[in-house]
């Protein structure tokens, strides 16, 4: 009898620690991205701490994205932090070459990799984006994040403080994740700069 029930003890408790297990599989940091993987698609680039876009050149007006990333505590710089971004092009276009692969097949070519060093900042050089043809959302720019231990995970898009698409209702919409992603472009050196400090994990879900 007591072995019975030992057994049927010791055959719950395995059902449960894999149910345990299974739920946490099923919990990634950030939930569902559609698209998160593309920050993979950098290849068999070695990765610095700046990066410039195709188009940067000869496409205004011209962007600069900087700032720093903190560890949860909003104090100390992570370092290893891969970030990647992608937006449209100055018609609104996730404009494509015709012979992208992978995730560049929907968010086109205009797209860069980061990745931290020990003093946490990143810098992109690129331009401003259009809003969509039918402006149906502000200019923005996306972006995910990958840290070493975690899954890659998406925070609030770059958004304008000053277009006039960003209404006080899609403000109020935003989610801060990763903090507020509203910048305030700023003429420097001819061109414009817009800085974001990144706070990892800040209200993203399962952190």
């Amino acid at each position: 009898m007591k072995t019975s029930i030992c057994l049927i003890l010791f055959l719950l408790s395995l059902s449960s620690c894999h149910a345990q297990n299974k739920r946490s599989e099923n919990q990634l940091v950030g939930g569902p991205c559609e698209g998160c993987e593309a920050i993979y698609e950098y290849g068999t680039r070695s990765l610095t701490s700046v990066d410039t876009l195709p188009k940067y050149i000869e496409t205004t007006p011209k962007l600069k994205v900087t700032g720093i990333v903190y560890h949860k505590d909003g104090k100390t710089p992570a370092e290893n932090i891969i970030l990647y971004i992608y937006h449209t092009n100055r018609e609104g276009i996730y404009e494509t070459l015709g012979n992208e692969q992978g995730w560049a097949r929907r968010h086109g070519y205009i797209r860069g990799w980061v990745k931290t060093g020990k003093d946490g900042q990143y810098t992109f050089y690129t331009f401003r984006p259009a809003s969509y043809p039918d402006r149906s959302e502000p200019e923005h720019i996306h972006i995910t994040v990958k840290e070493p231990s975690k899954n890659e995970y998406y925070i609030d898009s770059y958004v304008f403080d000053d277009d006039p698409l960003l209404t006080k209702s899609k403000r109020n919409n935003l989610s801060n994740r990763g903090g507020s992603g509203i910048v305030q472009p700023k003429p420097e050196n001819e061109l414009l700069t817009i800085r974001r400090d990144i706070i990892l994990g800040y209200l993203i879900p399962n952190y």
